[in-house]
């Protein structure tokens, strides 16, 4: 999933007014944040095999320091924690908790069998990726049902809070059909850095035009 985390990202401002919507992204995308950072330090791999499943060339060999469920707890309870000693909201760390432990449970409905219980543990995945069609029809509906609720439970301050967030929809949505049509990455290198990049920029405008906007 991409678009479909940041589903999960925009409805969770419904519940932590507070919380950026940056914040909320990065809770998101945490794992998908942390997995190139790993493998382009090495301790995780992916093999780049084209048509591995109909809507992505990646096959994830090992991924359990970012993608095991175990993992995926840890990683949640503590970005949580470290959000609660900054903020002491309570209902802003309860969310970026659900949001990053939802990073595994939303891929396991996407991937083929490669998200591992605990490293080393067995794998599992539903194989929603085997169809594009299927793929783009939930996560296409997940996204805007999220906007939805961000727009009802905000509104703009400004300029920036209406158009910025405007352009980053319709910039996150046409970076998701991209990559559908895009030839598989040449590398994994390019992959890794490629990713880590993205998300990261992604994160800092959702941050950027969050803050021009203000709750309804």
């Amino acid at each position: 999933m991409f678009i479909g985390h940041y589903a999960v990202a925009f409805a969770s401002k419904r519940f932590a007014p507070r919380t950026s919507l940056g914040a909320l992204i990065a809770a998101a995308s945490l794992l998908d944040l942390l997995w190139p950072i790993f493998i382009l330090l090495g301790w995780e791999q992916v093999r780049i095999q084209p048509a591995n499943t109909a809507f992505t060339p990646l096959d994830f060999v090992s991924y359990p320091i970012s993608h095991s469920l175990v993992a995926a707890v840890g990683w949640a309870t503590l970005f949580a924690l470290l959000y609660y000693a900054f903020t002491r909201y309570r209902a802003g760390a309860i969310l970026i908790w659900v949001g990053v432990a939802s990073h595994w449970v939303l891929d396991l409905v996407s991937h083929r069998p490669d998200l591992p219980l605990y490293p080393g543990g067995p794998r599992f995945g539903l194989g929603l990726w085997n169809s594009i069609i299927a793929t783009v029809i939930v996560e296409g509906l997940m996204y805007a049902i999220g906007v939805w609720i961000y727009l009802r439970v905000t509104r703009p301050k400004d300029g920036i809070g209406k158009w910025g967030l405007l352009a980053f929809v319709v910039a996150t949505a046409a970076f998701y059909v991209a990559n559908i049509f895009s030839p598989p990455p040449p590398s994994v290198r390019l992959l890794g850095i490629g990713a880590l990049v993205l998300s990261s920029f992604l994160v800092l405008w959702a941050w950027w035009a969050d803050r021009h906007r203000e709750a309804r």
